[in-house]
């Protein structure tokens, strides 16, 4: 089981680049916290090994505690920032949510396994990867499993036949698809074709000389 637990340490002064770069230096991550229109921003700092070693478990739609002196804070993570030369992060965007009140968030949508269509040569190909919903904290699904075993050749799926837990709203259009089997279409140059135009430009050539 993955570890969403965090925690912060409350950051009170020197909010500007430079006091970023201390921050980054003393190996921590500087971070805000938001609310919905009725908090101020809380801002914090993270360990940095800690929050880079649980990134790669985390996704928007999972919902993490920070824990800043004696309180916990209920968050999902909405954006960060990071060096990717030095695969170092810069800063985390955090948003607070409230127990009991409905939450818009997107949540990733993961394929299971191998579509019929492969069988026939088809090529499974995913054209969305995250869907938007809307749900109480308590009831948002990690991730969204689409089986696509019974996917046939030139066959997609579409969000409209998703199945969700209880208490998800799916607010993402019912016509988008999801995922498809497409054919495989080679394309092979006939050689005597090529071969004639050859021909033809060198006749071209001779004719102006």
């Amino acid at each position: 089981m993955k570890d969403t637990n965090l925690t912060g340490t409350l950051r009170t002064e020197d909010f500007g680049s430079a006091g970023s770069r201390r921050v980054l230096a003393a190996g921590r991550i500087p971070a805000v916290i938001y609310g919905k229109g009725k908090m101020d921003p809380v801002h914090i700092t993270l360990e940095a090994k800690d929050f880079q070693n649980k990134l790669r478990h985390f996704s928007e739609s999972t919902l993490l505690t920070i824990k800043i002196g004696r309180k916990n804070h209920s968050v999902l993570m909405k954006d960060f920032q990071e060096n990717v030369m030095l695969g170092k992060i810069l800063h985390v965007d955090f948003f607070e949510v409230t127990k009991g009140e409905v939450l818009r968030t997107h949540v990733s949508i993961v394929l299971h396994g191998n579509p019929d269509g492969a069988k026939f040569g088809g090529v499974l190909e995913q054209v969305t990867h995250e869907i938007e919903v809307e749900c109480l904290p308590k009831d948002l699904p990690e991730n969204i499993v689409v089986d696509v075993t019974k996917l046939g050749l030139n066959e997609s799926i579409h969000v409209a036949s998703l199945e969700v837990p209880e208490g998800v709203k799916i607010l993402t259009n019912g016509d988008t698809t999801i995922a498809s089997v497409k054919g495989v279409k080679e394309v092979i140059a006939a050689p005597e074709t090529v071969e004639t135009e050859v021909e033809g430009a060198e006749e071209a050539e001779a004719d102006k000389e």
